[in-house]
């Protein structure tokens, strides 16, 4: 999907100021929990579709005075991830303008390649892993945490907001995405030819009054956006009634005392074969 939002191909997200909120609460203790028991000082790590870097920056503090390297296909989120590494003192950190399909790096590079809700939107899944394969030295670490949003839920449901997840599911189908892959990143890092793979699973949980206000913030603000709800209906994945039970449903769910969201993850690490 291209829009005015984002400007990029591909990407059902956007980068309206909502979901810049959203991506800069993505942090490396929150979101790359299961990387960070494996990274060690000096090492040289690639981050794929770095985003604001908020999440970069943490990667980049572990490693230190390892070399962080961030890429991202919108030469704004570049920006501000660069920003962001600046005001934080993370002078390891370096951020570029790429795609994830084809990067200009040499082979056997990196220790570690690392990637958040990267693969949910690439068509071409194994031109992803192929690039991360080819850039990681033997033996180096690939790391992927992506999207199941069919375990993702919102509760109290109200026999209606699970449907807001459908929704989010299939315009992401619509643009050549893989809503679910992160239940099958084991098969897919298999197929690249990785060994020793360790599946995990995870939520990124929103339970307290200030979560469930941000989260809720998001949904009024980017999911029930004119530019999302206008995407869903030329898809043909939603009516406008559709969309108007859901808000209702969103906006019951965001005022409820009893509000608890959680999105679910598959995760995996996995090494380049050593020769």
């Amino acid at each position: 999907m291209t829009d005015e939002t984002s400007g990029t191909p591909y990407y059902t997200i956007g980068f309206s100021e909502s979901m810049l909120q959203h991506l800069r609460r993505h942090t490396a203790s929150t979101h790359a929990a299961h990387l960070l028991p494996h990274l060690t000082p000096g090492l040289r790590v690639l981050d794929l579709g770095c985003g604001p870097g908020s999440l970069s920056v943490g990667l980049a503090e572990a490693i230190a005075p390892g070399a962080l390297y961030g890429v991202d296909m919108e030469p704004t989120q570049v920006d501000l991830a660069r920003s962001i590494a600046e005001a934080g003192g993370h002078d390891n950190a370096t951020f570029q303008v790429a795609d994830v399909t084809g990067l200009s790096f040499d082979d056997d590079y990196f220790d570690v390649v690392h990637g958040h809700a990267i693969l949910v939107h690439v068509r071409d899944t194994q031109a992803v892993l192929a690039e991360a394969m080819r850039v990681l030295k033997p033996g180096g670490l690939i790391s992927m945490r992506e999207w199941v949003l069919d375990g993702s839920f919102l509760a109290p449901d109200f026999e209606v907001t699970g449907d807001a997840w459908v929704t989010l599911a299939e315009l992401i189908t619509a643009d050549d995405g893989h809503p679910n892959i992160g239940r099958d990143l084991k098969r897919h890092v298999l197929e690249a030819g990785f060994t020793d793979v360790r599946p995990t699973a995870s939520f990124t949980s929103y339970t307290t009054a200030e979560d469930i206000g941000y989260f809720s913030h998001v949904i009024e603000n980017w999911f029930l956006s004119a530019d999302i709800r206008d995407s869903a209906t030329a898809y043909g994945v939603a009516t406008q009634q559709h969309l108007d039970n859901l808000e209702q449903a969103l906006k019951r769910w965001m005022h409820h005392p009893g509000a608890f969201g959680a999105v679910a993850y598959g995760e995996v690490i996995a090494r380049k074969p050593q020769g």
